[in-house]
Parts: structure tokens; sequence; C-alpha cells
């Protein structure tokens, strides 16, 4: 038996093993890119609606997902604790803090487009997404109801009653 036929049996006994581990590997590798790239779909498209759960879970899957001693991750990853942080903060004022949050989610998304090779820059994350008006006004009245609601349970408030143009039974 020559080198030859020896390194053929090898191959032919070690070829599927290799192209399996291979496949597996690749697999692997692309649903990894996948969960990534779904936190960043969900978290550009709710990023009008930061309080959202769908936006909220994208952003407690962060973790999960990326990875700090990845090089190119380690941005997104130092991005996600910057934002984070800030959402805890009651330090500044509203108006300051918003402000602030709206720069920081731009960075974060901007960290995830370029881990992910999407070619967005910080004004278009910033300004291209859409939120109709009637939405947050449906919001701000959904809240002040719920408020509302809680301060009558609670005892805190009455329900205001007003008679106005009474009139007589008919006979």
């Amino acid at each position: 038996m020559t080198i030859a036929d020896l390194f053929m049996i090898f191959a032919v006994l070690t070829g599927p093993i290799i192209a399996v581990q291979l496949t597996r590997y690749l697999d692997s590798t692309k649903e990894e890119k996948e969960r990534k790239v779904i936190i960043f779909k969900t978290l550009m498209a709710t990023r009008a609606y930061n309080g959202s759960w769908d936006h909220v879970e994208a952003l407690n899957r962060i973790d999960l997902e990326f990875d700090s001693n990845n090089k190119k991750e380690k941005a997104v990853i130092t991005a996600w604790k910057a934002y984070h942080d800030l959402l805890h903060s009651r330090s500044i004022n509203i108006e300051q803090w918003d402000i602030k949050r709206a720069e920081l989610l731009v960075e974060l998304l901007y960290e995830m487009a370029k881990v992910l090779n999407y070619d967005f820059d910080k004004t278009h994350i910033k300004n291209s997404s859409y939120a109709p008006v009637v939405h947050r006004e449906n919001e701000e009245e959904n809240t002040a109801l719920r408020r509302g609601l809680l301060q009558v349970l609670e005892g805190k408030r009455g329900i205001p009653i007003k008679f106005s143009d009474m009139q007589k039974p008919e006979k």
C-alpha cells in the first residue's frame, strides 16, 4: 500500500465528517447573525416607539446575542451600556434626558448597523422613522385615562357629574 492509497483512505473516511462539521459551523454562524439582525430590525422598526414591548425586548436581547469579546461587536456592547445607563438615570431633567436618549439610541443602532453590514449613517437612523402624531396622541390619552381611573379607584378623585338640560318627563 502506497502513501497515496493511505491518503485516499483517510480522505474517504474523514471527508464526510469534515463536511458535516463544516456545515454545522456555517449553519451556527448563520443563525447567530440572523438573531442579531432580528434585534436590529426590531429596534429600527420601533425606534420611534421606544416604550413598546418589542423595543424593550430587543434591547434586553443585546447582551445575549452580541459578544463583547468580539472586536467588531464590542462597540455595540459599549453603546448599549451607555444607553442602558441613561435609561436608568434620574439625575438630569426630562428634556435633556430625552435628547440624550435619542442620541444614544442612534449611536447604538449605528454600531449595530456597522457590525451587520447595513449602510446607514446616523442622520438616516435619526430622521428616517415614521411615527404618526395620532399614535402619540392616542398613547397620551390612554395614559391620562389610566391614571385618572386609578385615582378614582384609589379614592383620590371623584367622578364629576353635571346635570344640564333637565326636562320634566312627559305624561
